[in-house]
């Protein structure tokens, strides 16, 4: 978590619409606009390098670099800059583990 947000909405102002959950936390976010656009202005970071664990937000915003990576609960990899916030998703920021009885 980031001490406040490190991108704020363009001058029209929109109001959130939406809430979205992001590591068990409810989140608002504006319909259509891109998670980490969302994430972001919540302050908080989208995940973790798989390398070093180093907190990653999102670098390149167009779906190359893979740093702006998140998980569904359901345990799909997306990258948030190229997601819309839609309702009903829960995200985290690194996979889901199943556990697998013996």
């Amino acid at each position: 978590m980031l001490d406040g947000p490190i991108l704020f909405r363009p001058a029209v102002e929109r109001r959130p619409d939406i809430t979205i959950r992001f590591e068990g936390r409810d989140i608002p976010a504006c319909a259509g606009e891109s998670l980490v656009t969302a994430l972001l202005t919540a302050g908080l970071l989208t995940g973790r390098s798989e390398f070093d664990g180093t907190p990653r937000a999102g670098f390149c915003l167009m779906g190359v670099c893979q740093e702006c990576t998140v998980w569904t609960s359901a345990g799909q990899r997306i990258r948030a800059c190229m997601t819309e916030a839609r309702p009903g998703l829960d995200l985290r920021t690194s996979a889901p583990f199943e556990t697998f009885a013996s």
